[in-house]
């Protein structure tokens, strides 16, 4: 695997934020809606942009809504973590020489308060929020920004996420795609040139013809 580029998604691939996501949004809805629904019927909002799955929840009001579920996720803070070996595996890529970016579907204020707590908002060269293309995943919009930006070719990048849609866009752009399988709930019918199992065979993988 020799890519001048990894970008990264971050829910779901850097940081677990599933219980935070899915809890703050039950709480959402339960105001907006004022009806009781199951995190597992919730799961689709995972890795796309909040005003998408508010508008799909039937609120009309997404933009005070998506503030709204901003606001609740700080009562579940202390559940966001980033996944075990992800700290040491950008360390290692970075130390390698790879340059390291960051796909997003949150908002450049989701990922300052959500994202750079954790420490390692420096490994990364470029990092492109919801905000930053004329449309979001799966489009390829954001991939195509980002290659335009850093004027780097789509051969010469790899992204790496944990949904579909991730895969979407990265394959629309003609990217190649890794899957992260520890944070993906259903790898079946997902699209992918590479399969990790965890963070540390990213790195295993980097530099192999």
């Amino acid at each position: 695997m020799k890519y001048e580029h990894i970008i990264f998604d971050i829910d779901g691939t850097l940081l677990d934020t599933e219980f935070a996501v899915l809890h703050s949004l039950q709480d959402t809805a339960m105001l907006y809606l004022n009806k009781h629904i199951s995190t597992d019927e919730l799961n689709f909002a995972l890795g796309i942009p909040g005003e998408v799955t508010l508008a799909n929840l039937g609120i009309k009001d997404v933009k005070d809504a998506n503030k709204c579920w901003n606001d609740k996720m700080v009562k579940y803070q202390q559940h966001i973590r980033l996944f075990d070996g992800v700290r040491n595996m950008l360390d290692a890529l970075h130390n390698k020489g790879c340059k390291l970016g960051v796909i997003t579907s949150k908002t450049r204020e989701e990922y300052e308060t959500d994202f750079i707590p954790h420490g390692v908002g420096h490994y990364f060269d470029s990092v492109l929020c919801v905000d930053d293309s004329a449309k979001p995943k799966p489009n390829p919009d954001p991939l195509l920004t980002y290659l335009k930006r850093n004027g780097v070719l789509a051969k010469d990048v790899i992204y790496i996420g944990d949904t579909l849609y991730d895969s979407m866009c990265a394959h629309s752009a003609g990217v190649d795609f890794g899957l992260a399988l520890w944070g993906c709930h259903n790898s079946n019918n997902i699209k992918c040139e590479y399969q990790f199992e965890s963070p540390d065979k990213i790195v295993m993988e980097y530099g192999k013809q």
